[in-house]
């Protein structure tokens, strides 16, 4: 059985903890309030960038550009894994690497290899244990997203498809969709068709046509690989608002836990002191009550 001083030492401990954690959650907090502001100005330009590619697409053949001619055969794909460079921050990382996994194994059971691209340390050292065969890695991209980070990335991921080595490219992240809901994604970037561009708002009349100078084909063209760049960038601001608002959710949960870890070793330490001084009590009263006879 622990001894007082031992059940005061673990209170301690845990009361550290519990400053710990306290301090990361607001740390979280204040991270997530920016990464959500930059998610959520982004996200309309984002939404009239793939408008305005939709209502191009339905005027041009789907021949004029690489990115709209799918593979006759799917040798390899490339995927793009979005995950944290820090832990603390519950099932995120595991989440990320999980739903990887289930398209890696779609793939395989089509043939495909997977050229895998670790953005973010967790996602990297999982799948390097596994021997998975890691092409590239990248760091530091959910600190401070920007478009010189995804123009880079949509580069290399574009280089891939057009230079045959890929057949296919993806990209794995979790979509915000509130502070107690993220959501696992997996979004398919090349081959592109001209019905995933035009969405279900201009299939429904709810996107307008837009009059495009010299012509809508050269405009299409110099669009298409941009679009890549802001696919990524949106989400590298989704994964990066999701993984603030996971760890402060984490945090939140340690630090409920640490108080009630606090309230059952009080409890233990004063069942022990009153156990204590009710043995002592007893070896007083059994010595005086000796004495006595």
């Amino acid at each position: 059985m622990p001894t007082l001083k031992d059940i005061q030492r673990k209170i301690s401990a845990v009361k550290k903890t519990q400053q710990i954690t306290k301090a990361m959650n607001m740390v979280a907090a204040s991270k997530l309030r920016g990464a959500q502001t930059a998610a959520e100005r982004f996200r309309p330009y984002a939404d009239k960038f793939r408008e305005v590619l939709g209502s191009l697409a339905s005027r041009v053949e789907p021949e004029l550009h690489p990115f709209f001619q799918p593979r006759e055969t799917v040798n390899a794909a490339a995927v793009l894994l979005l995950t944290a460079d820090r832990g603390l921050c519950g099932s995120f990382n595991v989440n990320l690497a999980h739903r990887c996994q289930n398209l890696m194994n779609d793939l395989k059971a089509r043939g495909a290899e997977t050229l895998l691209i670790a953005a973010g340390r967790k996602g990297r050292d999982h799948f390097r244990r596994r021997q998975v065969n890691i092409i590239d890695e990248y760091r530091d991209v959910l600190n401070k997203p920007d478009m010189e980070q995804s123009r880079a990335m949509a580069n290399q991921l574009a280089n891939l498809y057009l230079t045959g080595e890929a057949d296919e490219i993806y990209v794995v992240y979790t979509r915000f969709i509130s502070l107690v809901k993220l959501e696992p994604t997996t979004m398919k970037l090349l081959p592109l068709s001209p019905e995933d561009l035009i969405g279900e708002e201009a299939e429904a009349g709810g996107a307008g046509e837009y009059l495009v100078e010299p012509s809508a084909e050269e405009v299409m063209i110099e669009l298409l690989p941009s679009n890549i760049a802001v696919q990524i960038m949106s989400a590298l601001l989704e994964t990066a608002c999701s993984e603030h608002a996971a760890r402060m959710t984490a945090m939140d949960n340690a630090t409920s836990n640490c108080k009630e870890m606090i309230e059952n070793l009080t409890l233990i330490f004063n069942k022990a002191r009153q156990a204590a001084i009710t043995t002592e009590l007893m070896d007083i009263v059994g010595g005086a009550e000796a004495l006595r006879k």
